[in-house]
């Protein structure tokens, strides 16, 4: 049963980070790293439980996150307006305003900030550009 669990998880990570472009990919891989360290602190009893189970749900979190803050940098880039999205509780708030815009790399350069509890916990500057990318470097 624990070989079973352990194989299927280690499979749903792989697909989820081999489906996704290169930021999901950091994003899982950031949140699989601190989701698989707390759950193999929390789980007392198995350790290597707690951290499978926690790097599984913190890879998917961590990707569901960077998901959210590309759209609404995308968004606030293509609209040039300010975009906020907020949890149902209302506990925690992601708002990405233009900041400037460049014509000559065709680059928006907007600035992402994160609340939780009306704490600031992110405060960063994305550049969003509009051209396509067809070779690995520009």
């Amino acid at each position: 049963m624990k070989r079973s669990v352990s194989l299927i998880t280690i499979l749903a990570l792989l697909v989820l980070t081999l489906g996704c472009t290169e930021y999901h990919a950091r994003g899982a891989a950031a949140g699989g790293a601190v989701g698989g360290f707390a759950g193999a602190i929390l789980d007392k009893k198995n350790p290597w439980r707690g951290g499978v189970i926690g790097a599984a749900l913190g890879a998917v979190l961590g990707a569901t996150l960077t998901d959210i803050s590309l759209r609404a940098s995308r968004e606030a880039a293509a609209t040039r307006r300010p975009v906020e999205y907020r949890t149902t509780d209302g506990r925690g708030v992601y708002r990405a305003d233009p900041v400037t815009y460049d014509a000559q790399t065709r680059c928006h350069k907007i600035r992402e900030r994160v609340w939780e509890d009306g704490r600031l916990v992110k405060d960063q500057i994305r550049e969003v550009c509009e051209g396509e990318k067809y070779e690995r470097r520009y």
